[in-house]
């Protein structure tokens, strides 16, 4: 039991030293579809794994550094090989955004910290902006999760910046208005970015995420905006 109570500091101790904290959990409902294991148990409770700003960025190219130059997807591989690690310590299954069966992670998050999206389709954070992600997901199958929601689960119903945000400059500063009412216009985008005017989205990623002024302390760095910037024109998953 004891071991249980301390699981929010131990999950915490964890993460710290990749630059990853935990992003909110909650217990599934009874009678919730919730994801089941090998043996055909439902999760009882979801913790989101991620990180805000780019505490985690360093720890990743440290990493990167040791791994061969044609690695694919280095970014989520370093993911599972982190989080998979701590889930192991802490007795719960790993999941990731970008594995099949994919997990419903936007709606994990909206529900687990009460955020929503922005004009740009990213979540808005109170206190990051837009300038955070979720890496990953553990699922507890026992009662921790009870145990550990209590200490992480935010208030219900955070600041939504956006809705005090009048002239909205993150649907002005893309070149090409990949953002409209219509959605995204992920060709479009892809073209222009890979183009001979796309240099500045290349180099400092997307002028519209960068224009907004929330959690500008959180920003990410020129060459980790670049780095995702080039996984999606890649095709990669980063």
């Amino acid at each position: 039991m004891r071991g249980q109570r301390d699981l929010a500091g131990r999950l915490s101790a964890a993460l710290a030293p990749h630059g990853l904290i935990p992003r909110g959990g909650f217990a599934f409902a009874p009678d919730e579809d919730a994801p089941v294991d090998a043996f055909g148990a439902s999760a009882r409770g979801v913790i989101l794994i991620g990180h805000g700003g780019a505490a985690h960025w360093r720890h990743f190219c440290d990493w990167r550094s040791a791994q061969p130059p044609d690695l694919a997807d280095p970014l989520d591989t370093w993911s599972r090989t982190v989080i998979g690690a701590v889930a192991a310590q802490l007795g719960a299954r790993a999941v990731f955004p970008s594995e099949r069966p994919y997990m419903p992670f936007q709606q994990w998050a909206m529900r687990a910290e009460g955020l929503r999206p922005s004009p740009l389709g990213v979540l808005m954070h109170p206190v990051f902006g837009l300038w955070h992600a979720y890496r990953g997901a553990l699922l507890f199958d026992d009662l921790a999760a009870e145990h550990l929601q209590a200490s992480i689960q935010p208030a219900a119903e955070p600041i939504h910046h956006c809705d005090r945000c009048v002239g909205k400059p993150c649907l002005k500063s893309c070149p090409v208005n990949a953002y409209s009412a219509d959605g995204f216009d992920y060709p479009g985008c892809r073209v222009h970015v890979r183009g001979v005017d796309g240099a500045a989205c290349r180099e400092r990623g997307c002028l519209d995420r960068n224009a907004c002024p929330q959690g500008i302390a959180y920003r990410y760095p020129d060459d980790m905006q670049a780095f995702h910037m080039a996984a999606f024109v890649g095709g990669g998953s980063g």
